[in-house]
């Protein structure tokens, strides 16, 4: 079917005129390129009323006031992870009038408001968000040629079952940060296999589980320090920094962690059990394509005005509780591996 246009008012008007100098439809609707029908209705219409400009249809009434509309705005802006169906109900409650979840979701979307999937994150205290601000500053100013020398790790764990995340927010384009627009969410949870890497530019370990138990300190060095890390500094040199996953929010092997996850979901054959998991973790991580971590660790950079940058300007670093022993394996980036005196005393001693 054809899309309908309107005769604008000036095209009306000639129109009009070359009919009443005794111009004939026909030859009129030709010379136009407008239909026969469309020129007699016109004809007819002007000759009724007098008017040649086109009456607006009064159409279907709006069903809400504007007041109402911004009370279902206001509902959703309070409680953001109410369905469109739950707004309906409350304004039923409130006002008596019947409306669809469909007439909420029109006038949400009015408003700029769409159901998006929240932002998780582990719950912060009032320290991540200063530790977080102050490692901001500290790295803002860093080259490329500087994050080559930097090596970033991180532990994370994959489970059978992941999270659907199926549940939306109401929220407004370039929101998805804001502390309303945020899920928090326990990152360990049962019945799941842990793993550590590490990346960086041109480089990358081996992905190694973390079995039958919890990561200590002496597990730390024995299984990671040693090793992996001890590896890389050997490579890099004097310039070698080990950014420790301690900076979550900021630590680009998040975003290859995620990665993984889809890969490993995406499989034709999904795993079962943890050896099947192990297996399609190792092989998936080994696939990686160098390029593409190259490009995650070059996003480092951060730009001045973006949403990412504003957030860290307002937050803080998110800071991933480990265990005691190893809280504060990296403190402050030193000339050499910045790490606490028992671990550097350990690399020492250390061959490489």
């Amino acid at each position: 079917m054809s899309s309908r246009h309107h005769i604008d008012d000036f095209m009306r008007g000639r129109i009009i005129g070359k009919i009443e100098e005794g111009r004939k439809i026909t030859d009129v609707a030709r010379e136009f390129d407008i239909a026969h029908s469309v020129v007699s209705r016109l004809w007819k219409s002007f000759k009724t009323t007098g008017m040649c400009s086109r009456r607006h249809g009064g159409g279907r009434v709006r069903s809400t006031t504007p007041a109402e509309d911004r009370y279902i705005v206001l509902s959703a802006k309070r409680k953001r992870r109410t369905t469109a169906q739950q707004v309906a109900n409350q304004f039923l409650a409130a006002s008596g009038k019947q409306i669809s979840r469909k007439t909420v979701t029109r006038r949400l979307r009015g408003e700029g408001l769409y159901a998006r999937r929240p932002v998780v994150c582990v719950p912060l205290t009032r320290q991540h968000h200063t530790a977080r601000l102050q490692w901001r500053r500290e790295h803002h100013n860093w080259t490329e040629q500087v994050w080559t020398c930097v090596l970033f790790s991180d532990e994370s764990r994959f489970s059978l079952s992941s999270d659907c995340r199926r549940q939306l927010i109401w929220r407004e384009s370039g929101t998805a940060y804001r502390p309303e627009n945020i899920q928090e969410k326990d990152r360990y949870p049962t019945c799941s296999i842990m793993v550590w890497a590490s990346i960086m530019i041109n480089g990358r370990t081996r992905l190694h589980v973390v079995a039958n138990g919890t990561m200590t300190g002496q597990r730390y060095i024995d299984e990671v320090l040693l090793p992996h890390v001890r590896l890389f500094r050997g490579a890099v040199g004097d310039k070698f920094v080990f950014m420790d996953d301690n900076a979550t929010y900021l630590n680009p092997i998040e975003n290859v962690w995620d990665a993984l996850g889809r890969q490993v979901a995406g499989q034709n054959c999904h795993p079962t059990n943890k050896n099947t998991v192990i297996r399609a973790l190792t092989e998936e991580w080994d696939k990686f394509p160098q390029q593409l971590l190259d490009n995650v660790v070059q996003s480092m950079k951060i730009p001045e005005g973006s949403e990412l940058a504003n957030k860290v300007s307002n937050d803080a670093k998110m800071v991933t509780q480990v265990t005691k022993s190893t809280a504060n394996v990296i403190a402050k980036n030193d000339a050499n591996l910045a790490l606490p005196a028992r671990f550097r005393e350990v690399f020492n001693q250390s061959p490489l």
